[in-house]
């Protein structure tokens, strides 16, 4: 039988990782060891060394990036838009803890201030201790600003236009959690109130597997209440199992305009040097919407508002 576990390695007596992907359907990781398990006030935290993927960050029994490949997902979340906008120099994300996201950003020359607002410290610091290669020197960055703090008061309290670019690298709105209010036409308002005039935001926006649609159709509804352009793209993460989806909220700019050619360019001239996923040709396929994604967004239904929120199934 085949199978694509450590050579030499019997895995059947490891500890398992399972995450359920629905009600019906879960993922099994055989882990090596766990690394930390902590409780912040929050989330459940978990740290832990898988045959795989390497490092793994869990939140919530929720894979959220892995050490083999979180490049695709940050790469994904971060660099379509930011090469979208011409000259991107203040750029705030909202969650992003491990600081992988911030470190994407910060290879842009443009970029004079990188602000990470995460509302759990406890994230924050595990991960500088426990995945330094996810931030890879970006928390000590001198443009770099980390502050433990909750991201929609943030914003609500910041001035109108201040951020070319905002990136939401949130969990999923799980029920009592700390980040369903970051996914309705509210925070969205806001959002777009703290944007400039070539602002985007980019968005985690949950999984696009034609079997578990409701979400991300739901969050691109809402988003469209709000923005002019809106496009999305789903990115392979293997540690996931499952695709998932990235969405682009824009005030004017439109990233399926651009050329081949042009994203090299900015690419280049931004000095983002060797990246493992993004690049012109990716660009211009990811915005490549398969029918069955196209399909979903054109049917009429509710947007997620603070009064009626959307929380995953399980």
């Amino acid at each position: 039988m085949p199978g694509n576990t450590t050579p030499g390695v019997d895995v059947r007596n490891s500890r398992w990782f399972i995450e359920f992907t629905s009600p019906h359907e879960a993922h099994m990781h055989a882990m090596e060891r766990f690394l930390i398990t902590s409780e912040s006030k929050f989330q459940t935290m978990e740290i832990a060394q898988s045959y795989a993927f390497g490092k793994c960050l869990l939140l919530d029994g929720k894979m959220q990036s892995s050490e083999r490949d979180e490049f695709i997902y940050h790469e994904g979340l971060v660099h379509p838009a930011m090469i979208t906008h011409p000259e991107p120099k203040r750029v705030a994300i909202i969650g992003g803890g491990e600081g992988a996201t911030l470190r994407e950003v910060l290879k842009h020359r443009t970029v004079k201030e990188g602000v990470q607002i995460d509302i759990d410290e406890d994230v924050m610091k595990m991960s500088e201790k426990y995945l330094p290669e996810w931030n890879a020197g970006a928390f000590k960055d001198k443009r770099a600003r980390c502050l433990t703090a909750d991201g929609r008061k943030f914003l609500a309290d910041a001035k109108k236009g201040t951020y070319d670019i905002i990136i939401v690298d949130i969990t999923e709105p799980v029920e009592g959690g700390p980040s369903y209010l970051l996914f309705t036409r509210e925070f969205y308002e806001i959002v777009s109130e703290r944007l400039t005039p070539n602002g985007l935001v980019s968005i985690q926006s949950g999984t696009t597997a034609c079997t578990d649609l409701a979400m991300h159709a739901m969050i691109m509804r809402t988003l469209k209440a709000v923005f002019p352009v809106v496009r999305s793209f789903s990115i392979e993460v293997a540690s996931f199992d499952l695709p998932w989806g990235i969405a682009i909220g824009s005030k004017k700019l439109d990233p399926v305009k651009l050329s081949v050619g042009e994203v090299d360019k900015r690419i280049k001239k931004r000095g983002l040097g060797e990246l493992g996923y993004y690049d012109g040709i990716t660009h211009q396929g990811i915005f490549q919407v398969p029918k069955y994604l196209r399909n979903a967004y054109a049917k009429k239904g509710d947007v997620i508002e603070d009064n009626h929120p959307m929380f995953t199934a399980i």
